[in-house]
């Protein structure tokens, strides 16, 4: 039996999660808890996101958030 789904890439494009290709978002640490952190995207909304991945992030500096985890810095 042959199938006409196309064969699986993972090749995703700079910038987004190479396991699902979708788009890390830039965030900005307000306050670091215990447990994660408290980060806002660009419209300004609050959102917990865990930061165990990254060297670096501290009030101020802008994150790379994927599912609820800051995957990189922002450049």
């Amino acid at each position: 039996m042959t199938s006409s789904m196309p064969a699986a890439r993972c090749d995703a494009a700079p910038g987004h999660c190479i396991t699902c290709s979708d788009e890390a978002v830039p965030m900005r640490v307000v306050d670091i808890g215990r447990d994660a952190a408290v980060c806002t995207d660009e419209s300004g909304a609050a959102h917990e996101v865990a930061i165990d991945l990254v060297d670096g992030a501290a009030p101020g500096v802008t994150v790379l958030v994927h599912a609820g985890v800051a995957i990189g810095l922002a450049p």
